[in-house]
């Protein structure tokens, strides 16, 4: 199935760029940032060096998707992290906007789209500071494997394993329902605080109410995925009661 140009239509006043190739779609926003007179989309065809969390390189073969979206984030810098659940929803609902079945997608806590399991999207967010302590910039990327999974060789033991769509979508399609289903609940966020979006994640919570693992630096903490407070943290029940987590990678 190949997809046309989706309904939903371009934000008003967000700036596209489409690259035959970059080093990076981050690298590449953050180049951009500087001369920038409001939020714009950069979608490359091609990365040479395309990386995830915690600096890790991120695999894109041909047909993939890699955007990653400029902006100077309003409201309060406590509320930047939560745009990855923001970008989480968007993606999910841009990704049924292409063909996929909602029921085969869930979102993965902090920052991850699965597809029946298996892990199809990921999400990057990075800050660009002011010179004052504050911030100037926001860069939320987003890399998805439309076309070709990455080889699971390379991952960690215990890592969700990668998977493609099985049905066809070009990047540019993709993108077109992605950019008015961010700016939507970009709104949302800026208005009515994380409530909402919140409330559209955990709807869709991969493993929500099953027991989980967590992998911190110096730890490793098992137990029941219980909810996701107000700063986005996630709530295990362990054995020795609840913890709040800011940051950790998520075993199954």
């Amino acid at each position: 199935m190949t997809t046309g140009r989706p309904a939903g239509a371009w934000p008003l006043g967000v700036s596209r760029r489409v690259l035959e190739t970059t080093d990076s779609t981050m690298l590449e926003a953050a180049r951009a940032a500087p001369t920038l007179n409001g939020p714009e989309w950069v979608l490359a065809l091609h990365q040479t060096a395309g990386k995830g969390r915690r600096g890790r390189a991120w695999s894109m073969p041909e047909g993939n998707f890699a955007a990653s979206l400029t902006m100077r984030p309003p409201g309060p810098v406590s509320q930047i992290a939560l745009r990855s659940f923001v970008a989480a929803n968007a993606l999910r609902a841009a990704l049924i906007e292409v063909g996929c079945a909602s029921e085969a997608l869930t979102l993965k806590w902090p920052n991850d789209v699965l597809f029946n399991g298996g892990k199809l999207a990921g999400i990057l967010l990075e800050s660009l500071g002011d010179g004052r302590g504050g911030v100037s910039h926001l860069i939320i990327g987003v890399g998805v494997n439309l076309a070709e999974a990455p080889d699971p060789a390379a991952l960690e033991p215990g890592a969700v394993r990668p998977v493609a769509l099985p049905h066809k979508v070009t990047p540019e399609a993709l993108l077109d329902a992605l950019a008015p289903a961010y700016a939507s609940r970009e709104l949302s966020l800026s208005a009515y605080g994380f409530g909402p979006t919140r409330t559209e994640w955990l709807a869709h919570a991969a493993r929500l109410g099953e027991v989980i693992t967590a992998r911190l630096p110096r730890e490793e903490i098992t137990g029941t995925f219980k909810d996701v407070d107000e700063s986005g943290n996630l709530i295990l029940e362990t054995a020795k009661g609840s913890r709040a987590i800011a940051a950790a990678d998520i075993f199954f």
